[in-house]
């Protein structure tokens, strides 16, 4: 019997258990489309699908689904022809094979689970295009294809619909600009505010001529080429003029060919003006070097050397803002800068006696030149800035009345449509999607209020 039972034993454990895997069949996502994606350049679809059932159920132990993989196949129609001897896809072309071939076909782009859409932005204008999608799994599984009902075709957009209040706030504005243009033209006064630091430059010229010393011109250290640089320079053309009034001798370091050039001229063209060309040495408007701080250093010996009675700076500054106006200051000369770099300013403000904050800097060629174009283009911008101060304030007030009325629906249908549509990207016509979702919020809202008052209770 013991003999017995252990011949039993060893045939139980020499005996392989084989186990057979019940094979699981992944199900595809449903009610895929494709969609042309609005407002481009026709080159992005978008395909959307509900998700796998599997997918969904894989929190109560189902077997997970990887992802979806994205397929398409150019379809080719009777306006994509090009010859005549091709035809159009028939009805039976646009769906994908039955024995499709999933290692032969690369998928143009793949998700994780829980995604439900894909943007196709490899895909060119004017081509039809058919999509699937399949469902992955483990071990290189896919599901059946889920094909599109239809093809799309990828179209560009002339008009951008999104930018429509972008138009509409820029037309307005261009509008605006013509019109102070033309009554500046006529004689029509435009009122431009006082900046006192162009107000200051006869100030500063008129001591440095009582002290029998130069005025210093510093007109930043880039090119020709940027804007600061130009603004700096018709600030120049002023000082020069008031310069050539006082007959006081002003004197322009350059850390640029071209600005040492453009400077020369405009001097000369100030002192010709003002009946002084005799006054004009080209001599005191010279080349220093390129390079930043040998530039700063060759300034710096000017200011120890000649002691100027007034330094003006007026273009782009860097690092060496603060070097020059404290020389400038430990000499006490009368200091009045302008940039519109913002890491520099706080330097300019502290140790300059003027200065000319960003937008003032650019308005300075406008308020010196007295020209009708520059003082409507001006009233115009002034005009932009209030429209977007108005439409700031005005969401921030409706946000705050939707926050503290949150069953008030105008206001938080009027708050919504000035953040997508005035200030977003959703044009002139409210999103029904967003104001549906708008409502189920405020009918959860509505239901958990209740609740909340007598949990407070």
């Amino acid at each position: 019997m013991t003999r017995a039972l252990a011949v039993l034993l060893m045939l139980l454990c020499c005996t392989p258990v084989v186990v057979h895997a019940q094979a699981v069949t992944l199900v595809g996502p449903s009610d895929v489309v494709a969609e042309d994606v609005p407002d481009d350049v026709g080159q992005q679809i978008t395909v959307k699908w509900n998700l796998s059932p599997q997918d969904r159920a894989q929190a109560s132990g189902a077997r997970p689904v990887n992802g979806y993989a994205i397929y398409r196949k150019v379809v080719q129609t009777a306006e994509g022809l090009e010859s005549g001897a091709e035809t159009a896809a028939g009805p039976g072309e646009l769906a994908f094979a039955d024995d499709f071939d999933y290692e032969a076909n690369q998928p143009v782009g793949t998700v994780p689970y829980s995604v439900n859409q894909f943007l196709d932005e490899n895909v060119d204008d004017g081509v039809t295009y058919m999509y699937a999608v399949a469902s992955t799994g483990p071990g290189g599984t896919y599901s059946p294809l889920s094909v599109a009902d239809m093809p799309v075709t990828a179209r560009m957009e002339y008009i951008n619909e999104g930018k429509l209040w972008f138009l509409i706030i820029m037309m307005i504005i261009s509008v605006v600009i013509v019109f102070f243009v033309f009554y500046a033209k006529h004689g029509g006064t435009i009122k431009v505010r006082p900046i006192a630091g162009l107000e200051a430059v006869s100030e500063a010229v008129g001591r440095a001529t009582e002290m029998g010393k130069p005025v210093l011109f510093v007109p930043g250290i880039l090119d020709i080429n940027d804007i600061q640089t130009v603004a700096g320079i018709t600030v120049l053309a002023n000082v020069a003029r008031t310069a050539a009034q006082y007959d006081a001798q002003l004197k322009v370091p350059t850390a640029r060919s071209l600005v040492m050039t453009t400077a020369r001229e405009t001097v000369q063209a100030a002192y010709l003006g003002e009946g002084r060309p005799d006054a004009y040495n080209e001599d005191n408007i010279y080349y220093l070097t390129d390079e930043q701080f040998g530039y700063t250093a060759g300034v710096q010996g000017v200011m120890v050397r000649e002691k100027p009675a007034a330094c003006f700076y007026m273009g782009a500054f860097y690092a060496e803002s603060l070097i020059l106006a404290e020389t400038a200051n430990s000499i006490g000369a009368i200091q009045v800068a302008g940039t519109a770099m913002p890491s520099q300013l706080p330097f300019f403000v502290a140790a300059c006696d003027y200065t000319l904050i960003g937008e003032e800097f650019f308005a300075a060629s406008a308020y010196l030149s007295n020209d009708p174009e520059q003082l409507g283009s001006l009233k115009g911008q002034d005009l932009g800035k209030i429209i977007a101060a108005f439409l700031l304030v005005l969401g921030c007030l409706l946000a705050t009345l939707a926050a503290v009325l949150p069953n008030a629906k105008p206001l938080r249908i009027a708050d919504l449509y000035i953040t997508n549509n005035v200030l977003g990207e959703d044009g002139l016509v409210p999103d029904s999607e967003k104001i549906a979702n708008l409502d189920l919020l405020m009918e959860r809202d509505q239901d958990a209020q209740p609740a909340i008052d007598e949990g407070a209770n």
